[in-house]
């Protein structure tokens, strides 16, 4: 994972009154770090009007079109999670993993969230995590 995904990255206690708003709130913080300009939210939200990027589990992985990695300025990960869900169409999300990637440095830990979200536990462990060193250690490989 690297520094994909750092602590300062991971917020664990949000709210959001809708899906949009929990888009901008990912968006927004990939702004915060670094990872992204701010034109990279509105093409996290136009994807989401295309696709959903609701992956299963209570885990949404909001990310740009196409045309929204010219506002990538580095590889990165955030983590949200929102404990009293969000509707994400007719979906609870509780977690969001939200990416800005140029390359394919995000295709390692989207393989470890796949692994996760497969395994129950694991996925509950993500739901429920209350600190940012939780979040890194469940997406952190298996056999590290």
């Amino acid at each position: 994972m690297g520094d994909l995904l750092t602590a300062d990255a991971i917020r664990l206690d949000r709210r959001a009154a809708d899906r949009d708003d929990a888009i901008r709130q990912c968006g927004q913080t990939l702004v915060e770090i670094g990872a992204v300009a701010p034109a990279y939210v509105e093409a996290m939200l136009e994807r989401e009007r295309s696709v959903s990027t609701y992956v299963g589990e209570g885990v949404a992985i909001p990310h740009a079109t196409q045309a929204g990695k010219a506002a990538v300025l580095r590889d990165a990960l955030a983590v949200l999670r929102f404990p009293d869900g969000v509707d994400w169409g007719g979906e609870r999300v509780q977690v969001c993993v939200a990416i800005a990637a140029v390359g394919d440095g995000h295709v390692e830990l989207l393989g470890q969230l796949a692994t996760v979200l497969l395994d129950p536990e694991r996925a509950r462990q993500l739901r429920e995590a209350s600190r940012p060193e939780d979040v890194l250690s469940l997406l952190a490989p298996i056999d590290a």
